[in-house]
């Protein structure tokens, strides 16, 4: 019986264990997470989601701060479009949170950077190219592109001396997508190095309608495996979504899979980003729990815990200090939903929104309870303490147990007498 120590990852000429933890925003896949993942000889995600925000926390800056100072003046006002990043400021933040992480890994693994193409910011093109051109300047190993098809992503980093360098990623969860991808990159004579293919049981945001149940990854990897194969395209797959116990990332890997793309056990380990109390939730949630919904502003359904704050809630627009979905003309569709309520109750002290959130405050604030499917499993993964509260994994022992499990066994940590801070 094989495990998923058996297989490796080959990028360029060097292998690594073909695991991969997906990047998480807004900092749940921490530098902590993903560098863990690099020392363990696999390959680790932080996200450049709300970046800014993330580099005020960890290094005391006041760009979120110095943002809202400059646009305090338009706070009452329903049209946002005056709202601008200083691309400066974007890429100082990315470089920091970036380069730190990047200095401080060990092992022989890999740290990668997730960016969003929905995260469009006020500014689709340009705000992305100072995205992506800051991640290779601070040294990233490589950078993969989720959240939209990407087609001009790689153009705008043509010029960047470290372009064929740093290795170059997209997610896609179809080979219409795929294909679509790669006509338009082959222009500039640069595939990309990994493909990502991420199936409808995956967490966050998702590459489906709400028909995302008539979809499954194995037959989807089936066929852009055929697809790779009929173009003579030696690019690895690394499958994506719903793959909860190594053995279900063996049979990936057994059918040709270069690796496998793993996020929601990592959700509740001591590295992830996320609050104490909610990763509880997680581990408390039933499979009742779990919805997909149209609440994101990002036009995506959107898998979460349907108690997740974020539902209904009718904060007012914090675009002064965030807008990370701001269109290009300066519009976001919770702007459209929040004016409608207020419109509709001007005398309400505080509205309900309930087909849109305001995705940058509450994933700010850990409040949009994202997840994958089976997070409902979670509670199967650890033990649950005498105080009614579920014992806190390592990132270790989740990597390990991906790593050298078989027979879909689930390797519970040593008990602890109580929940630790």
């Amino acid at each position: 019986m094989k495990r998923v120590d058996d297989f490796r990852l080959r990028l360029g000429n060097k292998e690594y264990v073909p695991i991969m933890i997906g990047g998480m925003g807004v900092d749940i896949s921490t530098s902590e997470l993903a560098l863990e993942a690099a020392r363990l000889g696999g390959i680790g995600h932080i996200s450049d989601a709300m970046v800014q925000d993330v580099s005020d926390r960890k290094f005391d800056t006041t760009f979120v701060k110095d943002k809202t100072k400059t646009y305090k003046f338009n706070i009452n006002n329903m049209d946002k479009a005056v709202v601008q990043f200083d691309l400066e400021r974007l890429a100082e933040a990315t470089r920091l949170h970036v380069g730190s992480t990047m200095a401080a890994k060990k092992g022989d693994g890999l740290i990668f950077v997730n960016c969003m193409e929905k995260l469009t910011m006020n500014s689709p093109k340009e705000t992305l190219r100072t995205r992506l051109s800051a991640a290779l300047d601070a040294g990233i190993d490589g950078i993969t592109m989720s959240a939209g098809l990407h087609l001009g992503s790689f153009a705008l980093i043509e010029d960047h001396p470290r372009f064929r360098e740093a290795y170059l990623g997209i997610i896609v969860s179809s080979v219409r997508a795929l294909q679509l991808f790669l006509r338009k990159v082959s222009k500039l004579n640069r595939l990309p190095d990994y493909i990502i293919v991420e199936g409808p049981l995956a967490g966050g945001h998702l590459g489906f309608g709400l028909d995302w149940a008539d979809y499954d990854l194995h037959t989807i990897m089936d066929e852009i495996h055929a697809f790779m194969r009929a173009e003579n395209l030696d690019i690895p797959l690394i499958a994506a979504g719903g793959i909860f116990t190594g053995s279900d990332a063996v049979s990936f890997l057994e059918k040709g899979a270069g690796g496998v793309q793993v996020a929601t056990r990592f959700t509740v380990t001591h590295e992830c980003g996320l609050p104490d109390n909610v990763k509880q939730e997680y581990y408390k949630a039933s499979e009742q729990d779990i919805i997909v919904n149209g609440v994101s502003p990002t036009g995506y359904p959107m898998r979460m815990l349907k108690n997740t704050p974020a539902i209904g809630s009718g904060i007012r627009p914090g675009c002064e200090s965030y807008g990370y979905l701001l269109d290009a003309t300066g519009n976001c569709s919770y702007i459209n939903s929040y004016n409608r309520e207020v419109m509709a109750n001007p005398d309400a002290r505080q509205v309900v929104v309930m087909d849109k959130t305001c995705l940058c405050t509450h994933m700010r604030n850990f409040n949009c309870w994202t997840c994958g499917h089976y997070t409902y499993r979670l509670k199967d993964t650890t033990h649950q303490l005498a105080d009614g509260t579920y014992q806190i994994l390592s990132a270790e022992h989740v990597f390990r147990d991906y790593q050298f499990s078989v027979g879909n066994q689930l390797a519970l940590p040593e008990k602890q007498d109580s929940a630790v801070a």
